[in-house]
């Protein structure tokens, strides 16, 4: 799709960078580059190639040289440490870590070979061999989960172009439009919402190496995009800015939030600056547009997350069995569409959990209204969201288990004004064994990334648990919201 866009309109802006322009005919000379560079690094068809570093037109030349070669890319997230990042190369052994020159040293510690990013790619003179299909697998982007230990979903080409399509439809996207990308791109709402789909359609990305409120208001007032997406958190940074009031917002047709549940107030404050905010709900697995709510229907279906995209079935299962629930029942969410994860890698324990019949069970709950919208009931899986991100509790339960004066543990999501949720660990001590807040929270330093700690530490003298012994992690919250 880059080389034909690069043919038909050579000069046009494809990736505005760092105050750089990057024409679709440059762009495809990059990937052409880093197609000679990669085989002559010996990478070949099933080859794994992992990316350590923050927002950067290099990760899309790189996602897209591989393509062309039938090779993975695995966007590693900067934010963890080096014990989870060796877990992710572990499981999948990537041939190489290509790294941005200030995660060089961090890349340093992993075990494949590091390759410090420039923005030039030097070896290799001919052209190789170029065997990438559609049904070659593209992306493998790792998720933690529900064990504490990461998954990888792999996503194959044409799950990828068909969750394009799903986009451009949800987005209206064609040529003329201008999308400012700022959240990151190891996460697939960052990747492939918007930045792959404007590509596939043609249009101009500004993409911003880190979302920073301000600098998306500049952005948004400078280089008038028409599109953007957003997640509560980072909504309410931009809400809450000095700079929110002043800004001229005209130039968005809409901006789309990409969480699971996103407050009304953060909706409306958008809503009366005349900027519409649609909706998607999906996953990782899901690649991950799902459903959308449009940008006709935005002011008036207010926090439902829309109808099925147009390459998508979703319905509200109502048994294990897939029987469909009827308009007002809350039931799990099942996906079924060619944009699917093939599985999880190394893991066919875990892909045939979540398959049934061709549908993927996502373990979210919903109701379909009798006009079709779908309303996100919460989730059946004990995920906590903060700022966009997912944080397991079985990571943070495993960090406290290893802590000998630990006898107990539950971690369950708070509501948190900045970040949406929040973590927050219920203890148990030993009896006497000497163990505070200080102690607690220096446990998951260099274990799990900052975003994962706590922000609460609870000492309890018992957990609530059930005949069975389970602990009642909804009890545990009740607390929380009695204060």
């Amino acid at each position: 799709m880059i080389e034909r866009w690069a043919e038909h309109f050579p000069a046009k802006v494809a990736i505005h960078f760092s105050g750089t322009d990057i024409s679709y005919a440059v762009l495809w000379e990059r990937i052409e580059e880093a197609t000679r560079a990669l085989g002559s690094r010996g990478v070949e068809r099933g080859d794994r190639v992992a990316f350590l570093g923050y927002n950067n037109p290099d990760m899309l030349v790189l996602l897209f040289a591989l393509s062309r070669l039938g090779a993975i890319l695995v966007p590693l997230n900067w934010r963890l440490t080096v014990a989870e990042h060796r877990l992710i190369v572990g499981d999948c052994t990537p041939k190489y870590v290509f790294a941005e020159a200030e995660f060089a040293a961090h890349a340093a510690e992993l075990e494949p070979p590091c390759v410090v990013l420039d923005g030039r790619w030097r070896e290799g003179e001919a052209t190789p061999a170029l065997p990438g299909r559609g049904d070659d697998d593209m992306l493998l982007m790792y998720t933690s989960g529900t064990t504490g230990r990461p998954k990888g979903a792999i996503l194959q080409q044409s799950a990828l172009l068909w969750n394009g399509f799903n986009s451009i439809h949800a987005h209206d996207l064609s040529q003329r439009d201008h999308v400012l990308s700022p959240l990151p791109m190891f996460h697939v709402g960052g990747l492939n919402n918007q930045t792959l789909p404007a590509l596939l359609a043609g249009a101009t990305i500004t993409l911003q190496q880190r979302f920073e409120p301000g600098r998306w208001l500049a952005d948004v007032a400078a280089r008038r995009p028409s599109v953007s997406l957003l997640v509560p958190a980072t909504m309410q940074a931009v809400v809450g800015h000095p700079a929110w009031a002043s800004t001229d917002l005209s130039s968005l047709k809409m901006i789309n939030s990409g969480s699971m549940v996103v407050p009304d107030s953060l909706i409306r404050a958008f809503h009366a600056r005349g900027v519409p905010v649609g909706q998607i709900y999906g996953s990782t697995e899901t690649s991950p547009i799902a459903t959308v709510l449009m940008k006709e229907d935005a002011m008036v279906m207010v926090g439902s997350a829309g109808k099925p995209a147009l390459h998508c079935e979703v319905k509200i299962a109502a048994d294990e069995h897939g029987t469909e629930a009827p308009a007002g029942l809350v039931g799990e969410i099942w996906v079924r569409g060619p944009n699917l994860m093939r599985g999880y890698w190394n893991d066919p324990q875990s892909t045939d959990g979540v398959f049934k019949d061709g549908w993927f069970r996502t373990g979210d709950l919903a109701r379909r209204d009798h006009g079709g919208f779908f309303w996100i009931a919460g989730r059946s899986k004990d995920v906590i969201i903060s700022g966009g991100e997912n944080i397991y509790p079985a990571e943070l339960e495993n960090v406290l288990a290893d802590c000998p004066a630990v006898a107990e543990c539950a971690v369950v999501g708070q509501e948190d004004r900045k970040w949406g949720e929040a973590a927050c660990a219920f203890i148990v001590r030993k009896p006497d064994t000497a163990l505070d807040e200080n102690d607690v929270l220096a446990l998951f330093r260099d274990r799990l990334a900052r975003y994962k700690h706590p922000r609460q530490i609870v000492f309890v003298d018992a957990l609530p648990k059930n005949a069975m012994g389970k602990v009642q992690k909804f009890a545990l919250k009740r607390r929380l919201e009695a204060g």
